[in-house]
């Protein structure tokens, strides 16, 4: 199909892009990647009367450190993201989900502030930003503000930014040293996640210090595993203790009901790769 008319705007600074926006109005589409975006668009199922390009917002794209902390521009690609060195070092949780998505095409074209701001519940990178206890710096006429994770996701394809916001960078706490896997489970024909599980660990002498855990696709937004978490705190890696701990990787959620899989066997599935992704981390 084709997409119906609509006006193109194509700004070079944040600036100009929160002026654009807030211009546009609420039937204005954001395009960061457009690998989500430009399918809907053929169908038909999105009709915005201006799409805003972030393509050549260079202030948008990089890794870069400040103090303690990752600061990744909403535009940095996935390709970039799985090669920069700073991310391997103090986030690799976020390269490690990263490899995960999709195919090479769309890792050169995606972004990583593109699929935070779609709010896929089935995309791979909500669930890492997550557990890695990340916040959002969101730009709007108004000024910038910031945005826990934990906070910025509401529901299904539903987040905090407002309709003349922008999601211009991703603030990462630095997880040094730490070990990290993502489990995925998903169809052979298709990259989305029935259910993965993203894990980081911090572990002195076999010893598991801190764990931050977290699902994808187990409800209408990322959630954070903190039974598992909790039950994994102080304990020896080993298969006991770990199997203990993500027996409660279920408790809480709210898995969708799809043509893939219903609500139990998702639970089964994310009690399975909780083990998995924990093991893989902690090296047991």
């Amino acid at each position: 199909m084709i997409p119906s008319s609509f006006d193109y705007v194509r700004p070079s600074t944040v600036d100009e892009a929160v002026q654009a926006l807030a211009s546009a109005g609420e039937d204005a589409k954001v395009l960061a990647g457009g690998q989500s975006l430009l399918p809907v668009l053929r169908m038909r199922l999105a009709t915005p009367t201006t799409l805003i390009d972030l393509g050549r917002v260079p202030e948008l794209r990089g890794v870069r450190e400040d103090d303690d902390t990752l600061v990744i521009g909403s535009m940095t690609t996935h390709y970039d993201v799985q090669r920069d060195p700073l991310v391997a070092s103090h986030a690799a949780l976020l390269k490690a989900a990263t490899d995960t998505v999709a195919d090479p095409q769309i890792r050169h074209r995606g972004t990583l502030g593109g699929a935070i701001a779609h709010a896929d519940p089935a995309g791979d990178l909500l669930a890492p930003v997550l557990a890695l206890e990340a916040s959002l710096v969101l730009a709007g006429p108004s000024g910038r503000r910031t945005v826990p994770a934990a906070d910025f996701f509401r529901d299904l394809f539903t987040t905090e930014l407002a309709p003349d916001e922008l999601l211009v960078e991703v603030r990462v706490p630095k997880h040094t040293g730490w070990r990290a896997h993502y489990e995925k489970f998903n169809r052979v024909a298709q990259a989305w996640s029935m259910v993965a599980v993203a894990v980081t660990v911090r572990t002195e002498g076999g010893v598991i210090e801190e764990a931050r855990v977290a699902l994808t696709n187990m409800g209408s937004t990322p959630v954070r595993a903190s039974g598992v978490e909790a039950a994994l705190v102080g304990v020896q890696a080993s298969a006991e203790s770990i199997g203990a701990a993500a027996s409660h990787a279920a408790e809480g959620t709210n898995p969708p009901v799809d043509g893939n899989a219903d609500v139990e066997y998702r639970r089964h599935l994310a009690r399975v790769l909780t083990g998995r992704a924990i093991a893989a981390a902690s090296g047991a």
